[in-house]
């Protein structure tokens, strides 16, 4: 009797010490530098508004939040390196709807799960793909296109990275949905895409931003629609696709989404939250973000940030496995 009264005084002392320990922690956090990884290279959108906010949230933690770049294997290689780090919100990872939403499908086997291995703090900024054609074309707008590729013989040609590259995904999700046929052609670079467009060797494509834009300003490739449900602000007047083809709800977008290993302290994960809500939504920020050809909002809550990533893997998913993608990488 006395042994098991010593016992559950002992789990008693142990648990108290275990409540009185977990608020510390994140009351103290951060107690070391902070890492944040960038899932592609140094000198994208990505990696510019990441050095920015980086700053910020060092001056509000008064620690330095040290940017490292971790491109690779379709942005895995961060997702991977992420979810592997010990979840105390020391470590960060920016990732796309790549990483969380079209890899898993895509890929016979990746490293993480996308899923259970992460939990979102912002969700902040969009990034639109713009559908361009050669301006030999007698085509003006998104109507024009969908009725020209849906009697062009042969078949409108379309340029992308590969399969599965999200400028692939996405003329295939607008065929899907508008009934056209166009034929893909895979480039090794944008840059060669975006060149034989131009050169009128291929018809049309879904390009970033920041690959079509000075193209686009010379002339030298016509813009029909942005892929976001608003316009770019680098591109007022351009309309979204959604609205030009009169389908509301027509949206093919990557994102970025800043998350933590899951299992990070809650009250950690709603610090960072609140840190990066009121970032990002500085007019300055704001501004940065449209200037470098991304579409920035207000965050939503955390709970709003896992139904739109979960919303977003059943869409891509569904798409992979009408186009015969499943596995195939």
């Amino acid at each position: 009797m006395l042994r098991l009264m010593r016992s559950v005084a002992f789990a008693a002392l142990a648990l108290a010490a275990f409540g009185l320990h977990a608020p510390a922690r994140a009351q103290n956090y951060p107690t070391k530098n902070i890492n944040l990884i960038v899932s592609i290279g140094p000198g994208t959108g990505m990696d510019v508004l990441a050095r920015l906010y980086a700053e910020k949230l060092s001056q509000a933690f008064g620690r330095p939040v040290v940017v490292e770049n971790k491109p690779g294997a379709a942005t895995m290689l961060a997702a991977t390196m992420a979810a592997q780090s010990e979840p105390d919100g020391h470590t960060m990872v920016i990732l796309t709807s790549g990483a969380l939403a079209i890899n898993q499908h895509l890929y016979k086997k990746i490293n993480y799960n996308p899923e259970t291995d992460f939990t979102p703090i912002s969700l902040y900024v969009k990034s639109p793909l713009i559908l361009v054609v050669n301006p030999k074309l007698q085509i003006k707008d998104v109507k024009e296109f969908v009725a020209h590729a849906k009697q062009a013989k042969p078949p409108l040609t379309y340029a992308s990275v590969g399969a599965g590259a999200f400028q692939h995904i996405t003329m295939e999700f607008a065929k899907q949905r508008f009934g056209f046929d166009a034929t893909h052609v895979p480039y090794r670079t944008t840059g060669q895409s975006v060149a034989d467009m131009i050169a009128g060797h291929v018809a049309t494509g879904f390009v970033e931003a920041g690959a079509s834009i000075p193209s686009i300003k010379e002339g030298k490739l016509r813009a029909l629609a942005v892929s976001s449900l608003t316009e770019l602000p680098l591109l007022p007047g351009v309309p979204p696709f959604a609205k030009a083809a009169g389908v509301p709800d027509f949206e093919s977008v990557s994102w970025h989404a800043l998350m933590v290993p899951s299992k990070t302290p809650k009250p950690i994960v709603d610090r960072l939250h609140a840190e990066m809500k009121k970032i990002m939504s500085d007019p300055v920020m704001v501004k940065r973000a449209a200037d470098i050809g991304l579409i920035p909002f207000e965050t939503p809550s955390i709970d709003g940030i896992n139904a739109y990533i979960k919303s977003e893997r059943v869409k891509w998913g569904t798409l992979v496995d009408k186009i015969g993608l499943r596995g195939s990488q």
